[in-house]
């Protein structure tokens, strides 16, 4: 991933009928957003969330304080 925050997106390398499942690490503050879903979710040091990334646009828009580690 790069520095900055991405906008929005799809995972185009995902399968439509399987579930992506990111994994959030470090020492920082960040909110996860489902766009399409209107919902925003906090995304903690340690959050995993089961995701249909191929369907549903999503981002995390802005990390606060300390370092991260997210495996998608």
């Amino acid at each position: 991933l790069v520095t900055q925050p991405p906008p929005p997106h799809l995972d185009n390398v995902s399968a439509p009928s399987l579930l992506d499942l990111p994994v959030n690490l470090g020492t920082h503050d960040a909110q996860f957003h489902v766009s399409d879903l209107g919902s925003i979710f906090g995304y903690q040091p340690g959050t995993t969330i089961y995701l249909a990334g191929k369907l549903l646009h999503h981002s995390v828009p802005k990390w606060e304080k300390g370092e991260r580690i997210a495996l998608a």
